[in-house]
């Protein structure tokens, strides 16, 4: 295991953190504004990132050192508190707080876009001769820019990775919360009940990681063709 490796892990790490908690506040911010204040009334709204890890140690620890050590990326897990009560009354309101998780990535998603297509016309970022995880946009520069290019290229991969995960409708994903909207009376609260309960997690994450990639890449090169017209990745 190189230093280089190392390193880059680190970085990986802190913006995974940072990406999954905005993504949870968006969810405490949805939920609270749709009417359950659960996590609100806990002091979640806001960014530090000690509740979650405190709450869910194997998802935002464990879990993403481990998909890096074995893929080069990270996926992790965190989660928020909130009335379930509230969401049995109200299945299209819980189904708009969970989406609002994934939203909240997309945004940081298109953010980054909008900074590599900033660079890309003031001539400071130019398209890569390939693209990896780390790797989404390159720089002539040195010392800063080399290093903004990297982290730039990582807040794009992991917030599309965190999103695209997420939207994947298995239990306990955020995903899942659009089910009971398809069904009526006692079924949409018996799936309800199956989609939100956490001993499914672990199959759901499973499964994911094993399908993700058939997912991720389409997408992903998609993306990246539009952002860097004329360059055809594949």
């Amino acid at each position: 295991m190189s230093e280089e490796f190392i390193v880059l892990g680190i970085v990986w790490y802190f913006i995974f953190l940072f990406a999954i908690v905005f993504h949870e506040f968006a969810h405490v911010l949805a939920a609270y504004k749709l009417g359950d204040k659960t996590s609100y009334e806990q002091g979640r709204l806001s960014l530090n990132p000690l509740p979650y890890i405190k709450r869910e140690t194997f998802g935002v620890l464990i879990v993403p050192i481990i998909s890096y050590l074995l893929a080069g990326w990270m996926i992790g897990w965190a989660s928020t508190p909130f009335d379930y009560s509230w969401a049995e009354k109200n299945l299209k309101k819980h189904a708009l707080m969970s989406l609002a998780g994934p939203a909240a990535n997309f945004i940081l998603v298109i953010v980054s876009i909008i900074i590599i297509k900033i660079g890309l016309y003031a001539e400071f970022f130019y398209a890569p001769d390939s693209i990896t995880f780390s790797q989404i946009t390159a720089t002539t520069s040195m010392g800063f820019g080399a290093s903004f290019a990297t982290i730039l290229s990582i807040f794009f991969t992991l917030n599309l990775i965190l999103m695209l995960f997420n939207l994947l409708p298995f239990p306990t994903f955020d995903g899942s919360s659009v089910l009971p909207l398809f069904a009526k009376g006692d079924r949409a609260l018996e799936i309800l009940n199956v989609v939100n309960n956490s001993r499914y997690s672990i199959i759901s994450v499973i499964v994911a990681w094993n399908i993700f990639e058939f997912i991720y890449s389409p997408i992903h090169l998609f993306i990246i063709n539009l952002l860097y017209p004329g360059m055809y990745y594949h």
